[in-house]
């Protein structure tokens, strides 16, 4: 007879890698890249955590010609699935809670958006799966403060080599903070994430 609790049962259920690609400047060559090299049934969810502040994000409209998973703009309460693709929208921070996604104004709409950083720190207090963070190309270091906090749960940190990267900064930044486990190109990000999806 089972008698698990209802909500442990999704949790358990919802044991599947999340991968936060955190860009800017540059990043839409680096987003391509990379869905071109990643197959459409891993199991994994890609969340694109892009800074846009007051232009309203094309992403959902453009990375579709790119990939066969779907290609959603985050919503309010949008349950995370594996074989996804999800977008930040413009002038919010994107959190977890009970394996939704959580919009909130953004919380610094001044200077250097800190939404990548945002959204990692909620990945390590309220995600139950596998974790990877890829930093790709972008001006500034957003995301890095992050990194080493997912390294303490377990995840994986991923950051573009500068030198494929458009805009070397944010990859450049993520490297400066010692919890980058891999510096790869976009091509070669996708065959690690592979490789960590289907390990055990």
């Amino acid at each position: 007879m089972n008698t698990k609790n209802p909500i442990k049962t999704r949790s358990s259920a919802k044991d599947f890698p999340v991968v936060c690609v955190g860009g800017s400047a540059g990043g839409l060559d680096s987003y391509t890249r990379l869905l071109l090299n990643l197959p459409s049934d891993m199991g994994v969810a890609i969340v694109i955590v892009n800074h846009l502040r007051t232009v309203a994000t094309r992403l959902h409209e453009i990375l579709p010609k790119y990939t066969d998973m779907p290609v959603e703009l985050i919503t309010e309460r949008l349950d995370i699935k594996p074989n996804h693709v999800f977008i930040i929208p413009e002038k919010r921070d994107l959190h977890v809670l009970n394996d939704e996604f959580r919009l909130k104004p953004i919380s610094k709409p001044r200077g250097w958006p800190d939404v990548i950083t945002v959204f990692l720190r909620s990945l390590t207090q309220n995600w139950d799966g596998k974790l990877i963070a890829v930093i790709v190309s972008g001006y500034d270091g957003d995301g890095a403060e992050a990194l080493c906090g997912i390294k303490a749960v377990g995840g994986i940190t991923i950051a573009q080599k500068p030198e494929t990267a458009e805009m070397p900064d944010m990859p450049n930044s993520a490297i400066a903070s010692g919890c980058i486990d891999f510096i790869l190109s976009p091509e070669d990000i996708a065959k690690q994430i592979v490789r960590i999806a289907h390990s055990e």
